[in-house]
């Protein structure tokens, strides 16, 4: 069996690290935006704290269909990792894009949620997504990793071989 791909640690760090500041900007926005009277669809959709929850989900999408082509991975691999000594840990590609795939799913139902009009739906999505970033970016935590080699230990993904996060 060949040898699973491997990135540098590093990597998706980085990518946390940019993720987490957009969703704590996105969590602040969409604070500011709860409001205790009733609010229509396109109110809720124009709303600043959606439209950047939606741009990080959309980003969440690109990082799990396409992560070599995804901005902060190319970003991190054109300018930063250049910079920076060799990488010296390395990981399996598999955890991190499965992680991505858990973000796009918590902050996708805070956006259906808003937009259905339940309160506080999308900061408690939006701030529950920026946890998990903030983890990562700062303690190397990544809780969607660790949440894979659960379901892989449970034969449920990540049949190929074992990953290691």
């Amino acid at each position: 069996m060949a040898e699973p791909a491997r990135i540098d640690a590093r990597g998706p760090r980085f990518a946390a690290s940019i993720t987490a500041v957009l969703l704590l900007v996105g969590t602040l926005l969409s604070l500011l935006g709860v409001s205790p009277g009733p609010e229509s669809s396109l109110d809720r959709a124009t709303d600043p704290g959606f439209l950047l929850i939606l741009v990080v989900a959309l980003l969440f999408v690109w990082g799990v269909a396409s992560p070599r082509t995804a901005p902060w991975g190319v970003l991190y691999r054109k300018v930063v990792q250049p910079r920076l000594a060799p990488p010296t840990e390395f990981e399996d590609p598999r955890p991190p894009r499965f992680a991505q795939g858990v973000g796009l799913f918590v902050t996708a139902v805070g956006l259906i949620l808003h937009l259905a009009g339940v309160p506080w739906a999308l900061p408690i999505a939006a701030a529950m997504a920026f946890v998990a970033a903030f983890l990562n970016a700062v303690f190397g935590l990544c809780l969607g990793c660790q949440l894979y080699l659960v379901l892989q230990r449970a034969g449920i993904v990540g049949r190929r071989g074992p990953a290691s996060a």
